[in-house]
């Protein structure tokens, strides 16, 4: 054979290596649980990106909400120290601290001698198809996990939420015992109540549609709602930022600057409350400290 032809023969064989080696993933490489206390999970590359600081509130700034940080506080601590725990839904009003209950409560808890060895990690909503891969890769960890996911929910040409379900509860192999899943989200079920209705409308059985979409919701053990904080929560949030930044104590004139500044948002909550005192360092020429999350 010539050489030439051996030469094009090779190059095709080298060209048939570099297609095969693309088309089959490479092994994730390994992950250190000791870098940090969270992470955040890139399905793309597989990979568990390690957070030096979270950004959060520590918990005393959390404030009209004592009933559910009660709860996941007492959830977070059983499953830290390895008993039963339910998976974990914040659903509600927008600002009223969600994520940042959730951040916190593994805060306090991973700080205490029983909870050295809880971590968080967050999984996008764009990425919930992956999380059966993820807990398959967390499942025989040494560590415990609370896998937090933010603003969870569905739309109408969603089929996603199958793969959460099973991830859940329903698989095979079920839910890793060292981890357990919180999420927050708007909608009570995930899902969009035209959604729901449509589904009802155009079923042979309308009744098992909506129960197929109700259901996901169900693999939550625990439902933690929020709702519109009244004017003194609302002032005790600010209240309570004045004196964690040493900004001041809330004097008449600072009381009717931030319910003016509720007024025009059109809302009270956490979240309207921190921008009120972003607002009012800025003005007064101080800083805030690096690492404060809004609700």
């Amino acid at each position: 054979m010539p050489e030439t032809e051996n030469s094009a023969i090779a190059a095709k064989l080298d060209q048939l290596v570099r297609l095969f080696a693309r088309a089959v993933p490479a092994e994730p490489p390994p992950i250190d649980f000791t870098a940090a206390d969270a992470f955040v999970w890139h399905a793309e590359d597989r990979r568990l990106q390690p957070v030096a600081r979270v950004n959060r509130v520590p918990l005393g700034l959390l404030k009209g909400i004592d009933r559910m940080r009660d709860q996941l506080l007492e959830n977070t601590e059983r499953f830290a120290t390895g008993l039963p725990a339910n998976n974990v839904l914040l659903w509600g009003a927008r600002g009223m601290g969600k994520s940042s209950l959730i951040k916190a409560a593994h805060a306090t808890v991973s700080g205490s001698p029983a909870g050295a060895k809880l971590k968080l990690v967050e999984i996008h909503r764009e990425e919930i198809e992956s999380l059966p891969e993820l807990m398959a890769r967390l499942r025989d960890a040494p560590d415990r996990f609370i896998l937090f996911c933010d603003d969870l929910s569905f739309d109408a040409e969603d089929t996603s939420y199958k793969s959460l379900k099973a991830a859940l509860e329903g698989g095979i192999e079920g839910r890793p015992a060292n981890v357990v899943f919180y999420a927050t989200s708007n909608r009570r079920h995930l899902l969009p109540r035209d959604m729901m209705e449509n589904e009802r409308s155009t079923a042979i059985n309308p009744g098992e549609a909506v129960e197929e979409k109700v259901s996901l919701s169900d693999r939550f053990g625990l439902w933690l709602g929020f709702h519109q904080c009244s004017q003194d929560e609302y002032l005790a949030m600010v209240a309570g930022y004045l004196d964690h930044y040493g900004l001041g104590s809330l004097d008449d004139d600072l009381r009717r600057d931030a319910l003016e500044w509720s007024t025009t948002r059109g809302a009270r909550s956490g979240r309207v409350a921190w921008q009120f005192i972003q607002d009012l360092a800025g003005r007064l020429g101080k800083t805030l400290d690096e690492g404060e999350a809004q609700p």
